[in-house]
Order: C-alpha cells, then structure tokens, then sequence
C-alpha cells in the first residue's frame, strides 16, 4: 500500500505541474476579452477595424493567450496598466494570424521603459581591447526570454500605422527569428525545402538595401535593415505590416515569401496610397495629348 502511495504521489508530482498551468490556460481563455479590452484593440491597432470576424477573434484570442502567459515590468517608475499591456500584446500577435504557432513560447518578460533607455555596448578594438560605451535604444528582443519596449516609441508605432516604424513588430519579429535556433533571418519555416527561395530572395533584397543604404538612396525599408539579416527581416517585416503596398510594388517576391511566412495580406487592411501628383513634364504632355 506505502509503495502504491509513492507511485501515486511521484505520478502527481511529475503531472500536475504539466497539467495544471494547462487548466488555467484553458480557463483564462474561456472567458472573453472584456469590452474594455476591445476598445484598446480598435483603438490602438488600426489593422483590427478592417480585419474580417475570424482573424479579429483569433486576435482576441491570441492577445488574451500573451496577458495570460507573459508578465509586464514597468522600469524607471513607469506603471504599466491595462491598456498599454493590451496595445503591446495587440501588436506583438499579429505576427501569429493564421500560424499553428505557440505564443512566443521562449518569451516570459516585457520590460517597459518611458522613452528611449541607454544600454550598455561594449566596442572590441584593435587587439581585442574592450571599450565601454552606451547606446540609446527604442528596443531590445533577448535570446534570455525578455523584450525591452520604450513606451513612447510603442505609441507612436500604433498612431502610424503607415510610416514603416513601430518597435513591438520589430522586436517580436527578432523573436519569431530566433525560434530557429538564433536570429540570423531565417526563422523556422516548417520544412527545409522552403529555406532555398526564403534565402535566395531575402538575400538578394539584404543586398540591394545594403547598396541604397551605402549610396544613401531612397528605399521603401529603413536603411537600418541593411545593418545585419537579421535586422533586415526585422525591418522587412515592420515594412510588410505598415506599408504593404509599396513593398509589393518595389520588392514583389519578398512580399509574396512574408505573405507564406505570416499567412497574411496587409493589404487587405489598409487602402493603397494615393498615386503620386504628376510632375511638371507629366502634366505638360497631359495637356498637348488633349490638342
């Protein structure tokens, strides 16, 4: 009897610390976001008005999954409320629409600065000697299980959804790459055969940004995505959700290769830019073509 009495207790022990965290899941996803909640999503994410009822619901879903699971530091005295948890949660859970993934499975910690934070950056010089310095920084994404936000930054990715700029989708696409194994640009695509057109044109694209980056020419991304592959997807992926039109314009094939990573067409959310005023040439031969 002592010896079923153990068995039953080891059993327990190695069992409920699995099914339990399981059970509050599924308890705290059966109940609804609050009204409350919603109007943050529709406030703060202009995507989420424009989205059918199925993806808004996966959304709701997925936000309600992130609240549950991750916790929220305010640093600097900043106190971290509902509202600003609901807009980072919101933005960060868009990138998971559609995809049989976990909600950042590695992720455990948002901490959440006022503005801009300075973080320390060491420089290795000639001979390997190392220089102290500080960076300031609008965020960070860790390997370690944490993400770094500036508030004001956050906000001001969510009051533009069109300038190709907002720091939640940039750090928690450096999430999503690192579930590879590292943040390198290639994050998991479910099977291998899909990395040799994922490379070939995230390559191409790295290189031709590089080059406008170099000679300081227009680019529909931010030249900082030039700075390493990793960064590039980041800022690809900033781009593909806030200015989606002109990348499928000017970088069609990558466009198409996020379209099959994220399983989603931004366009479908936002109507396309307005077609550019003619020049003087244009409306000069516009006027000759009518006589």
């Amino acid at each position: 009897m002592d010896a079923l009495l153990l068995v039953g207790l080891t059993i327990s022990a190695l069992v409920l610390p699995w099914l339990i965290p399981r059970w509050r899941l599924r308890r705290a996803l059966a109940r609804p976001l609050p009204a409350s909640a919603v109007a943050v999503l529709e406030r703060q994410i202009p995507p989420y008005r424009h989205m059918g009822p199925d993806l808004q619901a996966q959304l709701r879903r997925l936000v309600a999954q992130f609240l549950h699971q991750k916790k929220f530091i305010g640093c600097e005295g900043l106190v971290v409320d509902d509202a600003m948890a609901i807009t980072i949660a919101g933005q960060a859970c868009l990138l998971l629409l559609n995809r049989p993934s976990k909600v950042y499975p590695a992720l455990h910690t948002i901490l959440v600065y006022p503005t801009a934070f300075v973080a320390r950056r060491d420089e290795v010089g000639p001979g390997g000697v190392v220089t102290p310095g500080h960076q300031s920084m609008l965020g960070e994404s860790w390997d370690d299980g944490r993400v770094v936000l500036s508030w004001d930054d956050v906000q001001r990715g969510a009051a533009d959804w069109t300038d190709g700029h907002n720091v939640v989708l940039h750090e928690f696409a450096h999430q999503l790459d690192s579930e590879s194994g590292r943040a390198n640009g290639a994050p998991y695509l479910g099977h291998h055969a899909k990395y040799r057109d994922w490379s070939a044109v995230l390559a191409r694209d790295f290189h031709a940004l590089r080059w406008q980056a170099m000679y300081r020419q227009h680019s529909v991304m931010d030249h900082y995505g030039a700075t390493s592959p990793a960064e590039f997807f980041a800022v690809a992926t900033e781009t593909f959700f806030e200015k989606p039109w002109q990348m499928a314009e000017h970088h069609s094939e990558l466009y198409g290769e996020f379209c099959k990573y994220y399983r989603v067409d931004p366009r479908a959310w936002q109507a396309p830019p307005p077609a550019p005023a003619p020049g003087p040439d244009a409306a000069h031969l516009a006027w000759h073509a009518r006589w």
